[in-house]
Order: C-alpha cells, then sequence, then structure tokens
C-alpha cells in the first residue's frame, strides 16, 4: 500500500497543474466501466447479500453513480474557475486582487461500506477525480465478489498510480487508515468513526466521516397518513433497511397511532406481497447482522413492546436457509430496548408517540444529532419549528431520503453522524485545497497604512481610525 501510495504522489506531482480535460477525460471513464459492467456489479452485489434486487443494483449503485459523473463532467470547468474575493478599502482602488484557487490536493483515501459498496465507492471517487487528485480505495471485506470485481475490472480503466483498489479485514483497513493521505473519506460504522480518525492523526491526515445514526421521522397531524406511511415503508424496506439514511423511528400524534401502523402495514404488503421468493426484495448481508436484528425483536418483546411482523403472505421465514426478513413494526418502545438505543441498519421500525409536536423535537434534540431528520405535514409553521429547532446532517420534507440523491445538495452528517460533505460541488471543495492568492499593487500599501516601521504619526492615525466607530 505505501509503495502504491508513494506512486501516485509522485504521478501526481509529475501531472500538476491537472487540467479540465484530463479531469473529465478520466470521469468519462468512470462512466464507461460502469456502462460496461453494471450488470456484473448487479449479479455480485446480489451474490454477497444472498440476493439482492437487481433493478435496486442498478438504479442506486449503477444508474446513481453515472448520474454524479455527469452531473461533474457538465460543471467542471464553472468549479474550476477561480473565485474573486473583496479586499479592504482602499486596496482594491489601489490595484491589489484577491481570489481563491481551488487545487488538487494530491492522494485521497476513500473506504467503502458494504451497504451500498458501488455507490459508496463511486461517489466519492468521483468527487476525487473530478478535483483533480488521485485514489486508492478499500473495499469493504463484507462485499467480497464486489471487492474482486473492482480489482479485476478498474486496471482496464486506470492505471494503479491513478486508481488502485485493495481489499482486506481490519487489520487492513487499520494499516490503510494510517498512509499518510491528503485527505481519507469513510463511510461506515459510527464506532468503526472514531477508530478512523484515531488511526488518521499521526499523519493529521483531513478526515471526512460519513457515518449513520437514528434517522427520527416526524408525522405532523396535517400530514397524510396513507402517503406517508407509503413513502416511509419505501425508504424503510429499500435495501431491507440497511441504509444509513434510513427512517430509524418513527414520531407521531397519539390519537394517530392506531391508523399510521395500520397504514404502514398496508404499504408495505402493497410494496412486497411476498418476500421469499420476490425478487425485488433485498436480503440482510449476512447471518450475523440477521441474528443482531432478530436479538433487537427479541430484546424489544421481553421489555413490553408489540412486534407486529408484516408477512403479508404468511410465509415461513424459519425454515429457510436465507437471511431474508420481513418489516417489524415496534409498537410502544421505550428507550431502555436496544432498537432505541443503536442504528437499526434492517426492517425494524419503531413508532413512537406526542401528544405536542415539541415533544418530538425535544426527543431528537436529547439524542445524538442524525445523519437525516424527515417531516411530513402541510402545516407550515410546525415545518418551520421542527426545522429550526431540530440539527442533522439533512432533511427531507414529506419523503424520505430524497435528499441524498439531489447532487447540487451536500451530503454530510454532524457530530456523531459524521463531518464534512461531498456531492456535486461541495465534494469538489472537500477534496481541493482552497489556496488563497492576493496580488500586491505597485504602491508602497505597508507605508500609506502606517505598518513600516519606524512607527509614527501614520501608525497612529490608522489604529485611531480603526479603533473608532461601528
Amino acid at each position: 500500500m505505501q509503495d502504491i501510495l508513494d506512486r501516485q504522489r509522485a504521478a501526481f506531482a509529475a501531472e500538476l497543474p491537472v487540467t479540465a480535460t484530463a479531469r473529465k477525460e478520466r470521469l468519462k471513464r468512470v462512466i464507461a466501466l460502469l456502462r460496461k459492467y453494471g450488470e456484473d456489479f448487479a449479479t455480485a452485489l446480489s451474490d454477497d447479500f444472498g440476493h439482492r434486487s437487481r433493478e435496486q443494483s442498478m438504479l442506486t449503485d449503477v444508474v446513481a453513480s453515472i448520474r454524479q459523473a455527469k452531473h461533474a463532467i457538465k460543471r467542471l470547468d464553472a468549479w474550476m474557475k477561480p473565485e474573486k474575493r473583496g479586499l479592504d478599502f482602499p486596496l482594491g482602488l489601489l490595484g491589489a486582487k484577491a481570489r481563491i484557487e481551488y487545487q488538487p490536493k494530491g492522494v485521497i483515501g476513500i473506504i467503502a461500506p458494504w451497504n451500498f459498496p458501488v455507490q459508496l465507492t463511486m461517489g466519492p471517487l468521483i468527487g476525487t477525480l473530478g478535483a483533480g487528485n488521485r485514489a486508492m480505495v478499500k473495499s469493504s471485506e463484507y462485499t467480497p465478489a464486489v471487492a474482486a470485481l473492482f480489482e479485476r475490472v478498474v486496471p482496464e480503466y486506470f492505471a494503479d498510480d491513478e486508481v488502485a483498489f485493495l481489499s482486506g479485514g481490519p487489520d487492513v483497513g487499520e494499516a490503510f487508515a494510517k498512509l499518510a493521505f491528503d485527505h481519507l473519506i469513510f463511510t461506515g460504522a459510527t464506532g468503526i468513526g472514531r477508530h478512523i480518525l484515531r488511526a488518521a492523526a499521526d499523519n493529521l491526515t483531513p478526515v471526512t466521516l460519513e457515518l449513520g445514526g437514528k434517522s427520527p421521522t416526524i408525522l405532523g397531524r396535517s400530514a397524510d397518513i396513507g402517503q406517508a406511511a407509503e413513502r416511509i415503508a419505501l425508504g424503510k424496506m429499500m435495501n431491507a433497511g440497511q441504509i444509513c439514511l434510513a427512517p430509524d423511528y418513527l414520531m407521531v400524534p397519539q390519537e394517530n397511532e392506531p391508523a399510521v401502523v395500520a397504514a404502514l402495514t398496508g404499504a408495505a404488503s402493497a410494496l412486497y406481497p411476498t418476500l421469499l421468493t420476490n425478487p425485488d426484495y433485498t436480503s440482510v448481508v449476512n447471518a450475523r447482522h440477521r441474528e443482531r436484528l432478530q436479538g433487537y425483536i427479541d430484546d424489544a418483546k421481553a421489555k413490553g413492546g408489540e412486534v407486529i411482523e408484516v408477512n403479508p403472505a404468511g410465509e415461513d421465514f424459519a425454515a429457510t436457509n436465507g437471511n431474508k426478513m420481513p418489516l417489524h413494526i415496534v409498537r410502544r418502545p421505550t428507550d431502555d430496548m436496544r432498537v432505541m438505543q443503536e442504528e437499526i441498519f434492517g426492517p425494524i421500525l419503531p413508532v413512537k408517540t406526542y401528544t405536542r409536536v415539541e415533544e418530538a423535537v425535544d426527543y431528537v434534540n436529547a439524542h445524538d444529532r442524525p445523519l437525516g431528520l424527515y417531516y411530513f405535514g402541510t402545516d407550515a409553521a410546525e415545518e418551520r419549528r421542527v426545522l429550526d429547532r431540530t440539527i442533522s446532517g439533512g432533511v427531507t420534507v414529506n419523503d424520505v431520503l430524497f435528499h441524498v440523491s439531489m447532487e447540487d445538495l451536500p451530503f454530510g452528517g454532524v457530530g456523531p453522524s459524521g463531518m464534512g460533505s461531498y456531492h456535486g460541488i461541495d465534494g469538489f471543495r472537500t477534496f481541493s485545497h482552497a489556496k488563497s492568492v492576493y496580488r500586491q499593487p505597485k504602491w508602497d500599501v505597508a507605508g500609506l497604512a502606517g505598518f513600516k516601521p519606524p512607527y509614527g504619526k501614520g501608525a497612529a492615525k490608522a489604529i485611531a481610525s480603526e479603533m473608532r466607530g461601528g
């Protein structure tokens, strides 16, 4: 890994400045790779998950990545333009100039997760290449078929001093994070993010952390329950709930709770009338995670919660050797339940109640700041209160997840749900160094401003001027 890093850094330095033409050409190679091997990635994803919907994989991993690359290519010239900045009076009148030039950082390390191992690799890679950098990627050990495919096909499009893919277990991940990258981006669990940050600290490597947490969904009294239930069920059951932005728990008006639960049950049943052999429904990634999720369900039942299994065809999941799980709705969840303490990352949905929306806001604020927050309702004043009084990485109103797919919006968390952001121009800037450039005019600015020793009346006048007024 160190050898690859050294060669990438040398190749990067030799190429400077990295032209817009070179950057676009690399992004076009990303698109070509995805177009040629998109179906192969969908197959590899299904192999790794035990079953993963082909259409979902094509839409969320392959097509979404192509869209990101196209977006960057179209806007790259504008992003790369130097940005003029203002000057203190009267420097502009004297001929001084100031600007910011966005310069590539060098070699970017990307640590990819297992839940969307193509899109959450390609998204950071597109930002990295658009900003003019080289990249080393550590794939997840939980998706070995995808990792092996990347390692096989990427060399067809990129020399390893441009882009290199590596795989391995936690020991490889730890060594990777300790490399002296010019920037490191990690997508994954909050607990692992803490280890990544510590590993990068010795090299003072700048780090972007895309983590997770418990993203709340607040239904106002003005919400259309049927519409909200369908959209929540769709977002929760996509990828079997294995999404960092999946709605983690609901907050609903107390009197509406029975109607919300009924609507969720009906919506989930309509979307997935069968589950075990349904090609549209994705499996939990492995037995360990299925057992973890079953432990949450057992814990909730033991502590007084009512668990509703949404199994419309009455299928026998215990008789299979796979890891598919139906949606489980948890009524009357309490804070001592594991399902309310840990990120769920699976098809389990607790439904809490409130009498006043301020209670829901207070509950959100009493816990870690989430990656996403969702509000359903048509009450503009209430929506404004929720947005103003909660802090989250991002928000979707009257749906879930959608803000992450808007390439012109930054994607990132806050506090335990992450630091830094990327996508679109924000990704370009994350992976670039904003270099300040100031050009001094021919005039003796230091002398005119009283900065030049020996200090006298000029300095006294300058000090007095700045000490006066507002």
